[in-house]
């Protein structure tokens, strides 16, 4: 994430990224574009913190489900 984060200051371009990583999102994304796999279409679009606000089950399930994997990996450590 770090890398990336210095490759756009340094350049100053727009980077597309594709990532399930909930933690990469939050640290990289300006702005965020949700996929439905299946439908294959937009399901939300904006910055992480307002699609963390989102009412759409798909969007929640997907902030919900990384947060709580990433609290099992803190216990686990």
């Amino acid at each position: 994430d770090q890398m990336i984060l210095q490759i756009n200051r340094s350049l100053g371009t727009t980077m597309v990224i594709v990532t399930h990583e909930l933690a990469s999102v939050l640290t990289i994304a300006d702005r965020v574009i949700m996929l439905d796999r299946e439908e294959k279409n937009i399901i939300g679009r904006g910055s992480p913190e307002e699609l963390a606000r989102s009412e759409d089950p798909r969007i929640r399930d997907f902030f919900d489900r990384s947060a709580a994997e990433k609290e099992s990996e803190k216990k686990g450590a």
